[in-house]
């Protein structure tokens, strides 16, 4: 166990959370100290959801443990039953209650209450956050999910799926599932049920019911759709719906599933995300290097949305997943680099570093590290804050997604390129702070300002004209560029080309260079710069 000031992911019982919180009807009793209730904060501020999870904490204290703290724990599951009155509950311990082995399952079944009341064992020590998430949800869909029943038949009716994988706490995934039931409802689809976002213990009964299972999410449903494959043979497609590549493979996969035509909707797609990538305001961008690192479903699809669909060059791969650690491995090798697999954002930094890439897309994490190494960055995954659970729609998956991740990707670079380009000309008599804008002109109103602060002269009729001097040819004579200066000055977009090779060149003329060399250039940026 090593201690960190910031991580990935909490302990397993935060996952556990994450899959309760998002469920209706679900109530997790937890066992634990007083001060490990931090966790309400996830959901009432980061989250911003109405109301606290419906969580009830046994919040012993120090003096508590010379005496029967299982007896506390019974009594907080019996006043949770009579206040809450859910339709079913979990029950567990968190990783400081896990060390005084009280049996939270256990004590829990010898109260005998009407509900069912499943034990979650989740290793605190050994685990994570998504680890309990998946976990926690293959548990309740086990217990509650019912024994297998002869389906209907699909003469006269649409075929149905299950939604798996959304919780609460989860980066966009209300927005994702909207998306999601849009394509389905466009090939003729019908959705059984949504779990655990939404989901009620009874819900959970009726997936059985469903045709196939639709996981959104691998990291919290791979679990539950597999045991739902075996026990009740419901396929599953886990075709992860993010970038329009992605999308149209998982409007074909579902389509098979469901024995549907996928062809109107593909025809229908209606992302911009192909036509803005191969336009001139981002075609300049080709060739960036990129770092991306963050969960699996993530990192993995946003690696390929940059390589394939908008021409970034992908320089590292990373995720804090160890539990797909195979598939970002080898994704990592079709791109010729090595994975980083870690969840120590120290290591993450120095991958970074190494890399030296110009965008980073990673969690809140990876945001501090860029910041600091002055790249540009965006948000893909989890970890995130509060500014990642914006009030307006804001999907990832779909095709709706794929425009909002051309913004995602691209903006960070636009900005970056932005506030380069006004280091480079800050002193620039077009574009420094004070110059008034060009499209202004010289209006009335500027030139009596002018004429107010110029010092009082004679009337121009007794000024003597003044002579003007023949400039020196050699004064005005421009040096020639050197091959490789010439070559590195075309890097920088067409629409300031102009601007720089003119700042360089009078900047070669003041100090009567021969030659304009790519340390020129260099030294004309820093000088234009100050």
């Amino acid at each position: 166990m090593q201690l960190t000031v910031w991580t990935y992911e909490g302990p397993p019982h935060i996952g556990a959370m994450r899959v309760a919180t998002a469920m209706e009807g679900l109530h997790y009793v937890l066992h634990a100290p007083q001060g490990d209730t931090y966790a309400d904060l996830l959901f009432t501020m980061i989250d911003r959801r109405a109301k606290r999870p419906p969580v009830t904490y046994t919040t012993f204290q120090a003096q508590d443990l010379g005496r029967d703290t299982a007896a506390i724990f019974k009594e907080a599951v019996a006043a949770a039953y009579a206040r809450f009155r859910p339709q079913a509950m979990i029950v567990g311990a968190s990783c400081t209650a896990e060390l005084i082995q009280d049996d939270p399952g256990g004590l829990a079944r010898a109260l005998d209450l009407p509900i069912p009341v499943i034990p979650l064992e989740l290793p605190a020590y050994q685990k994570k956050e998504n680890w309990g998430a998946s976990e926690t949800f293959y548990r309740l869909v086990r217990a509650l999910a019912g024994s297998p029943a002869e389906r209907r038949s699909r003469t006269g009716r649409r075929p149905c799926c299950n939604l798996l994988g959304p919780t609460a706490l989860g980066f966009r995934n209300r927005d994702d599932l909207i998306e999601v039931r849009l394509i389905l409802d466009a090939l003729g689809i019908a959705v059984n049920v949504v779990a655990p976002l939404g989901a009620s213990p009874g819900d959970l009964a009726r997936l059985g019911e469903a045709d196939f299972n639709v996981v959104l999410y691998p990291e919290v449903a791979r679990s539950a759709a597999q045991y739902l494959e075996k026990t009740f043979g419901q396929p599953f497609v886990d075709t992860v719906p993010i970038g329009v590549g992605a999308t149209r493979r998982f409007v074909e996969a579902v389509a098979a599933l469901a024995g549907a035509d996928p062809a109107p909707v593909l025809a229908d797609a209606s992302s911009r995300l192909p036509w803005y990538s191969r336009s001139v305001d981002s075609t300049y961008l080709t060739g960036k290097r990129v770092f991306v690192f963050g969960d699996a479903t993530h990192a993995l699809a946003i690696a390929r949305v940059a390589a394939h669909e908008l021409g970034f060059r992908l320089v590292g791969l990373g995720s804090y997943s160890r539990e797909f650690a195979r598939e970002v491995r080898a994704e990592a090798a079709l791109h010729g680099i090595e994975a980083t697999i870690t969840d120590d954002y120290l290591d993450v930094e120095a991958a970074i570093q190494a890399a030296m890439p110009e965008l980073v897309l990673g969690t809140q994490m990876e945001r501090h590290v860029a910041k600091r190494l002055g790249i540009p960055c965006a948000v893909i995954s989890a970890p995130i804050h509060v500014q990642d659970f914006p009030a307006r729609h804001s999907p990832q998956m779909g095709f709706e997604g794929a425009n909002v991740l051309f913004d995602t990707l691209v903006h960070p670079l636009m900005m970056g390129l932005e506030e380069h380009l006004l280091g480079m000309f800050r002193e620039d008599p077009e574009f420094h702070d004070g110059a008034a804008p060009s499209h202004l002109g010289r209006t009335p109103s500027r030139i009596a300002d002018a004429a107010e602060r110029a010092p009082m002269n004679p009337p121009l009729a007794s000024a003597p004209v003044p002579s003007l001097p023949i400039p020196d040819a050699d004064a005005i004579r421009t040096a020639p560029w050197a091959p490789d200066a010439e070559k590195e000055l075309k890097k920088i977009p067409f629409f300031v080309r102009g601007k720089a090779r003119a700042n360089t060149e009078r900047f070669a003329r003041e100090r009567h260079l021969p030659l304009i060399t790519l340390e020129t250039l260099y030294d004309a940026k820093a000088h234009f710069g100050r």
